[in-house]
């Protein structure tokens, strides 16, 4: 099943970027939005290829994906703030893992799927729990053969705004958090207007790529 990223309070500030994201749904239900139908067939490239990040021993990789770079930490955008996932319950504790970010991002519009990670009880036990800013039900997707949660969140304050698509799973005793994020800020702001470095449906197939590139260490 197919969706399109956003939130409709957001429509102003995605004016100036077109285009849609799409999944690879294992039994979806429910409504949100997704990151690439049959990725494993559009982005084999980014399936085939080396690592760009690797877990140490048995857990999750991610294959490198043209069109982004590999960074540890998550600290480039206003409203995403840089927990180990979006929106953390309150005690929350986990740890970035990796961001695969776009190249080209910058303060006007930036694109970048994170991963993160919690071995705490509490966060493994409400790991597929939606957070308040969900937008729409939970339906399931499969992540390199492993069904995830998947829910779209989105946000806005002031001139910015995010949205994302969110996967969360308990994988070797472990929640896995994965999002898919486009943020920034409305380009009109700016005297001069700024042009955003890519548009959203540029954004949203190198997520998709992303997403496809993830797997699992036996």
């Amino acid at each position: 099943m197919n969706h399109l990223l956003g939130i409709s309070m957001l429509a102003v500030a995605l004016a100036a970027m077109t285009g849609g994201c799409t999944a690879t749904p294992a039994g979806t239900t429910g409504a949100g939005p997704k990151a690439a139908t049959g990725t494993a067939t559009a982005h084999a490239d980014a399936a085939a290829g080396a690592d760009a990040y690797a877990e140490p021993g048995r857990g999750i990789a991610v294959r490198k994906v043209p069109g982004t770079h590999v960074v540890r930490d998550f600290k480039r955008s206003y409203l995403a703030l840089d927990a180990w996932k979006l929106y953390p319950a309150a005690g929350s504790v986990g740890t970035p893992l990796v961001a695969v970010v776009l190249d080209g991002s910058n303060a006007v519009t930036s694109a970048e799927m994170r991963v993160g990670r919690s071995d705490a009880a509490a966060d493994v036990q409400d790991c597929q729990v939606p957070p308040d800013e969900a937008m729409g039900p939970v339906d399931t997707v499969e992540v390199g053969g492993v069904p995830f949660a998947h829910v779209t969140l989105g946000d806005a304050a002031m001139s910015h705004y995010l949205s994302a698509d969110s996967y969360r799973a308990v994988h070797g005793g472990a929640c896995y958090a994965i999002d898919l994020i486009i943020a920034g800020t409305r380009p009109d702001v700016y005297d001069p207007p700024r042009t955003p470095p890519f548009s959203k449906d540029a954004a949203t197939k190198v997520l998709a790529a992303a997403l496809a590139a993830v797997h699992w260490k036996p």
